[in-house]
C-alpha cells in the first residue's frame, strides 16, 4: 500500500500538469501586440482583456473562460491576446499619443483603458480590435466559455463583416 500511494500521487500530478499545459494562454503586452500587428506578414486581430487586480469576476473569467482548451486554442490562432490593467501606472504610447494613469479618489484609471472601454469603466470588459488596431467592439461583463467563443468567432472569423450580431446569434431585435 505504501508503494501504491506515491505512484498514484505521481500519476495525479502528471495528469494535472498535462491538463494545465494544454490550457496555457499566451498573453502579450500592448506594445508587443502593436509591434506584431505592424511587422507580421499576416497580422492577427487584437483581443484586449481589460481588468483590475481587485475584480473577482475578472479572475473567474481567467480561470473558467480563457483557460478553457477550446477558447484558448481559438484565441491563440486568431488573436494577439493582451491583458491591460485598467489601473496600470505605466504610460503607453499608441498612434502618436501617450496614454497615462490618472489618479482619481482611492483608485485611478489608465487613459488607454478608458479609451478602449469608451468611458464605461466596468470589469471585466474585453475589447476586439481589427488587424489595423481599429475598434470592432467592447464586450462588457463576465462571459462563460461557450458564449464567449461564439463572440470571439464572430469577430475572429470576420462574420461581423457579413452579418449583424442579432442574425448571427439567433437573437431578434
Amino acid at each position: 500500500m505504501k508503494k501504491l500511494v506515491p505512484g498514484l500521487m505521481l500519476m495525479f500530478m502528471a495528469l494535472l500538469s498535462a491538463g494545465l499545459q494544454a490550457q496555457d494562454v499566451s498573453w502579450i503586452s500592448w506594445d508587443e501586440a502593436v509591434k506584431r500587428s505592424q511587422t507580421d506578414k499576416n497580422p492577427k486581430k487584437i483581443f484586449v482583456d481589460v481588468y483590475t487586480d481587485w475584480c473577482g469576476w475578472c479572475k473567474k473569467m481567467d480561470r473558467d473562460t480563457f483557460q478553457n482548451p477550446e477558447v484558448a486554442a481559438y484565441m491563440a490562432e486568431n488573436f494577439y491576446m493582451v491583458k491591460l490593467d485598467a489601473e496600470g501606472k505605466e504610460p503607453i504610447e499608441f498612434k502618436g499619443k501617450t496614454y497615462k494613469y490618472i489618479p482619481q479618489g482611492r483608485r485611478g484609471y489608465h487613459e488607454l483603458a478608458a479609451a478602449l472601454l469608451q468611458g464605461r469603466m466596468s470589469y471585466p470588459t474585453v475589447v476586439f480590435l481589427d488587424e489595423e488596431m481599429n475598434m470592432l467592439s467592447p464586450v462588457p461583463g463576465y462571459q462563460k466559455a461557450k458564449p464567449f467563443l461564439k463572440i470571439a468567432m464572430y469577430f475572429g472569423s470576420d462574420i461581423f463583416k457579413e452579418k449583424d450580431w442579432e442574425t448571427y446569434s439567433g437573437q431578434t431585435k
